[in-house]
């Protein structure tokens, strides 16, 4: 299913043919970094067949592909989620390496953000993060997000963003 589009990329569901592209992404250490630990190819094939299960349940929501618009390449993944114990939501993104400092990840942020605010009655959109991914925090920035609190949890400190509805 088809989330939305951008001027050079499809947001969509995966489908189960993308287990491939899940692995390129849930595995590669770059990618991975500021988010969650890697995975390897069995953990990716469980972690897909969770993520397609939970797209029936919350069918606006969820991890979703992101690929080039003509051709449906990979580019990275795109996310909109629950914050756990809360009602409120999160945004997220991750980029292959070679597609990084091209302007996509703020292109993606813009028209997730246009997404939200047109599918959901909420008033405010989070981001978090981990202090040292500055370069996601200036793409934050420039979409309009704000730092809103730093937190640390049992293992990391965690800066929440949010972006409030227009």
């Amino acid at each position: 299913m088809l989330i939305f589009t951008t001027q050079h990329f499809i947001v969509r569901q995966f489908i189960t043919t993308d287990s491939e592209a899940f692995y390129l992404l849930n595995s590669n250490e770059a990618v991975m970094r500021y988010i969650r630990p890697v995975k390897d190819r069995a953990a990716c094939e469980v972690f897909l067949a969770q993520q397609l299960g939970e797209y029936v349940d919350t069918p606006k929501l969820g991890r979703w592909y992101v690929g080039e618009k003509v051709t449906d390449q990979l580019i990275g993944m795109f996310s909109i989620l629950p914050m756990q114990g809360n009602i409120d939501y999160h945004i997220g993104y991750a980029l292959l390496p070679d597609e990084w400092g091209k302007g996509y990840a703020t292109e993606l942020l813009q028209a997730g953000v246009a997404y939200f605010f047109n599918n959901f009655d909420k008033q405010q959109l989070f981001a978090i993060t981990q202090p040292e991914n500055v370069a996601s925090e200036k793409v934050l920035a420039k979409v309009g997000f704000a730092l809103k609190d730093t937190t640390k949890n049992e293992h990391e400190t965690l800066n929440l963003f949010a972006i409030k509805r227009s």
